[in-house]
C-alpha cells in the first residue's frame, strides 16, 4: 500500500470518526471503537453496466458527480477474485457474439475462499448455445476458483450450477459458513463484517437469558450470537433471506436459534397481542426470557412502534448503516436507555457511507 493511499485512507477515516462523534455527542462522550478496512480489495460484490464499442465490449461505471460513464478494467475496491473474473470476462467477450450480444449488465459476488458467482443480464432470450459458451468460459478460470454463472433476461433465469456462494468467516477463532444468495443482501466488506459481529458479541454474554434480533437477514449476527445466549429468536421479512438463514443454522449446527418470517412491524403486533400469525404457530413467545435485542434496520431507521417495543429490553445492540437515522432514533431511546459503547465499522472506504453501532443499557 502506497504512502499516499495510506494517508488518504486515514484522512477519510478520521473524517468519518469525527462525523460519528458529532452525531452521537448528545448521547455518548467516551471513546468510539474504530474498525478500519483494508484500503483496497475489500468489496466482495460489484455491479457493472456493459458497454459495446464496435467489436470491443467492456465494463463501465458512472461518475457520481457528472454521471459520465467510464471504462473499468480493474476496480481497486473489489476483491482480487472479482478483478480476476473481470479480466477473464472481458477477454471472453472479444469476438464472441453469443456472450456479448445484447449483454447489458454483469454482477459479481465473491467470497474470502475464492468462490465467485457471475450474473449476466441480457436483452435477449438465452438458449442452449449460450449455455454451451458458458461451459467453455468456465474452463478459462483458474482451477482453484469455484465459479458459477447465472444468465438472466426478461422472465428468464438460466442457472447452470448454484445461485449462491458459501462464505466462510472466522469469528472469535471459530469458522462459520454463510449461504449468500444471488441478488439478495449481504454485507459488502467481509473482514470488517467479522469485526462488527465480534464487537456485537463482546457487548453482552448472557447464557441464562435470550436474544431477540429484528431485521436478521440470513443470520449474519444471530448465527454467531447464538453462542452468547440461552436461545435466540430472529425475524426477517424476505423469504430468500429466511431460507438462507435456515441453511446457515443447519450448516453451523446451531440448536438454539429460530427464524420467523415477520417484519418488525408484524412482530410488534405479535408481541403486544394485537394480532396472531400462522407463521408463529410453532413459536411460543411466552417461553422466551429476552434480556437483549439486536437491530440492524434499513437506512430509514426504526419506526415508532418498534422503538417502543425495543425499549422494553434491558440491553439494545443497534447496528446502523445511516448515522443520521441512528441519532434520530436515539432521541427516543435515550429516554429509557444510556449508550454505553459506540463503534464505527468502515465497510465502505473512500465513500461517504458510514456503518456504526451503539450498545445501550436500561437506565
Amino acid at each position: 500500500m502506497s504512502v499516499d493511499l495510506s494517508e488518504k485512507y486515514q484522512r477519510q477515516l478520521d473524517e468519518k470518526t469525527n462525523r460519528v462523534k458529532e452525531l452521537l455527542s448528545t448521547f455518548y462522550e467516551s471513546t468510539i471503537d474504530i474498525y478500519a478496512s483494508q484500503p483496497s480489495n475489500f468489496r466482495m460484490r460489484a455491479e457493472f453496466r456493459i458497454w459495446h464499442d464496435g467489436p470491443d465490449t467492456y465494463h463501465i461505471m458512472f461518475d457520481k458527480v457528472d454521471k459520465e460513464q467510464y471504462r473499468v478494467d480493474q476496480l481497486a475496491a473489489a476483491s482480487k477474485v472479482i478483478n480476476s473474473g473481470m479480466q477473464i470476462m472481458t477477454e471472453a467477450f472479444a469476438g464472441n457474439e453469443v456472450l456479448r450480444r445484447k449483454l447489458f449488465q454483469v454482477d459479481y459476488l465473491s467470497t474470502l475462499t475464492e468462490e465467485l458467482l457471475v450474473t449476466m443480464i441480457y436483452h435477449k432470450q438465452l438458449d442452449e448455445e449460450w449455455e454451451a459458451e458458458i461451459q467453455q468460459l468456465k474452463s478459462a478460470f483458474p482451477k482453484h476458483f469455484n465459479v458459477n454463472f447465472i444468465g438472466r433476461s426478461k422472465k428468464q433465469k438460466v442457472m447452470l450450477d448454484n445461485d449462491f456462494v458459501i462464505e466462510k468467516l472466522s469469528i472469535k477463532d471459530k469458522t462459520y459458513q454463510f449461504k449468500q444468495i444471488e441478488n439478495s443482501f449481504t454485507q459488502p466488506n467481509a473482514k470488517v463484517n467479522c469485526s462488527m459481529i465480534e464487537w456485537a458479541m463482546a457487548q453482552v454474554n448472557d447464557k441464562s437469558r435470550d436474544l431477540l434480533e429484528l431485521y436478521c437477514g440470513s443470520g449474519n449476527f444471530s448465527v454467531p450470537l447464538a453462542s452468547c445466549f440461552k436461545s435466540v429468536l430472529a425475524t426477517e421479512i424476505s423469504k430468500t433471506s429466511v431460507n438462507a438463514a435456515q441453511f446457515n443454522i443447519a450448516a453451523n449446527n446451531i440448536d438454539n436459534l429460530d427464524i420467523v418470517r415477520l417484519s418488525s412491524e408484524e412482530f410488534v403486533e405479535a408481541m403486544t397481542g394485537v394480532r396472531e400469525f400462522k407463521r408463529l404457530k410453532d413459536v411460543n413467545l411466552s417461553d422466551y426470557d429476552f434480556s437483549t435485542v439486536l437491530v440492524d434496520p434499513p437506512r430509514a431507521g426504526i419506526d415508532d412502534k418498534t422503538i417502543a417495543l425495543i425499549q422494553r429490553f434491558d440491553n439494545i445492540i443497534y447496528i446502523s448503516c445511516n448515522p443520521l437515522t441512528l441519532a434520530d432514533n436515539l432521541q427516543e431511546l435515550s429516554k429509557t436507555h444510556k449508550v454505553k459503547r459506540a463503534a464505527l465499522f468502515d465497510q465502505f472506504p473512500f465513500t461517504e457511507h458510514i456503518e456504526s453501532g451503539v450498545y445501550l443499557e436500561r437506565r
